[in-house]
């Protein structure tokens, strides 16, 4: 290891259904190490650095704080061997990424960190698993993304607002653009009122399993300028397939202000680092 301030960093390799994944542990330099280590969860397409380096950023912040935390790229990605897969298949280099940071010494317990459709990965995984291992979940703008999912979002929280604008009200009276943004509003009610077939479980539907039936902590981050997680709160709300996950205990909600999808800016990056740390702390 090659120590990088109160961190180190060590690059990592293990197996996976054959193949081979690659990743970068950060291991305090000052503290012991923490018995919960951190996993994060890499949607894709993406790869194991993230946007804005935010995943090099959040692994290195927890080290300095005693989580030995581990990103990788999965199957297919970055510099792991492999066909590409979705989010919906990542069950094997889930469980891998676990098997590798639980053989860091002092690390007993793991909790999955994951951004988008890695979010939505980490709740399909221990729906599918019912992973003993696992302590938390954290969680930021998880992705529920469908057709009806994305008009209903639309509706409430973009026409709603455009309808009370004097400035829409003028150019509907021209024909003009908001005659066309009519049209599109006309559009979006249809298809939120359109009902998927009854055929095997969306991947929405097993999320909400994975919330309900997972018993360990919940932490969810949302950033409050982001679509997606405006359609996961509405999602959670109102869709039948949230009702039971609703009532579930112990989840912690923290909005990030002036945060986009990605937390491009620093503020809001370090905003969700100290949320994910303190939450961290309650678990123990």
């Amino acid at each position: 290891m090659t120590p990088t301030g109160p961190f180190r960093e060590s690059p990592l390799s293990f197996g996976c259904a054959g193949e081979t994944l690659q990743g970068v542990l950060a291991t305090p330099a000052d503290v012991p190490v923490h018995g919960l280590g951190v996993l994060i969860v890499v949607g894709g397409p993406q790869v194991r650095i993230g946007s804005h380096r935010q995943f090099v950023a959040l692994a290195r912040r927890l080290a300095t704080q005693g989580h030995a935390t581990l990103r990788f790229d999965v199957r297919g990605m970055g510099d792991s061997t492999g066909m590409p897969r979705s989010f919906e298949d990542l069950h094997d280099d889930i469980a891998a990424g676990i098997d590798a940071l639980l053989a860091t010494p002092g690390v007993d317990r793991v909790v999955l960190w994951g951004l988008c459709d890695g979010a939505s990965a980490c709740l399909l995984y221990v729906d599918a698993a019912r992973d003993a291992r696992i302590a938390g979940l954290a969680l930021l703008n998880p992705w529920v993304r469908s057709e009806q999912s994305l008009a209903q979002t639309h509706v409430k929280h973009y026409y709603r607002q455009r309808l009370l604008q004097r400035a829409f009200w003028s150019k509907l009276l021209r024909g003009g653009v908001g005659l066309r943004a009519i049209h599109d509003l006309l559009r979006n009610l249809r298809r939120q009122r359109r009902l998927p077939k009854a055929t095997q479980r969306s991947f929405q539907q097993r999320m909400a399993s994975g919330w309900q039936g997972f018993d360990g902590g919940l932490l969810v981050l949302l950033s409050d300028t982001d679509w997606t997680a405006r359609e996961f709160e509405e999602q959670y709300r109102n869709d039948e397939a949230w009702s039971q996950a609703r009532g579930r205990h112990g989840v912690v909600w923290r909005p990030i202000e002036g945060a986009d999808h990605t937390l491009s800016a620093a503020p809001a990056r370090m905003a969700a680092e100290e949320s994910t740390l303190a939450w961290l702390r309650d678990l123990g």
